[in-house]
């Protein structure tokens, strides 16, 4: 199974840039080894308001993906939890599986109608740059609980 990571904006260099392709690198040696096959990022041009993003997100999608959107008003999952899931998914059959952020205004209700299914990393509201390095090291986390390495402690 693949995973993307669709985002609107671009992260800059600096420290949250380094997060999160740190932990894209670190998915992406781990994950082939249990069935996820890459962490892809896919960064799109913020601006030209709602529904120009909304069309953006939806054009960027995968084909047969499963789509979370975040969303502070999301499902709160635990690591284990969101990891045990990606591992049904996998085991499912599913080829895709995507992660949405959206931008400054959230989502356009085109993306909300299309993908209804959303994941809050807590109940706050987050800037995006730390969502996409948060969301990237749960993924690299799911991976190392499901392939039995060390980095998460519990």
């Amino acid at each position: 199974m693949h995973i993307t990571l669709i985002s609107v904006g671009k992260l800059k260099k600096g420290p949250e840039k380094e997060l999160v392709d740190d932990y894209v690198a670190r998915f992406n040696k781990a994950g082939p080894g249990i069935g996820l096959r890459s962490l892809k990022l896919v960064d799109l041009t913020s601006g030209g308001g709602l529904d120009a993003e909304g069309k953006l997100i939806l054009n960027a999608v995968p084909a047969d993906s499963k789509v979370l959107r975040l969303d502070e008003h999301g499902q709160a999952w635990t690591s284990v939890k969101l990891a045990n899931q990606i591992a049904k998914w996998r085991d499912g059959g599913t080829p895709q599986l995507c992660f949405l952020i959206g931008g400054a205004e959230g989502y356009s209700d085109a993306v909300r109608d299309a993908y209804p299914d959303t994941l809050a990393l807590g109940p706050q509201t987050w800037p995006h740059r730390l969502v996409k390095a948060m969301i990237s090291e749960q993924l690299y986390r799911s991976v190392s609980l499901l392939a039995g390495l060390p980095y998460h402690k519990a």
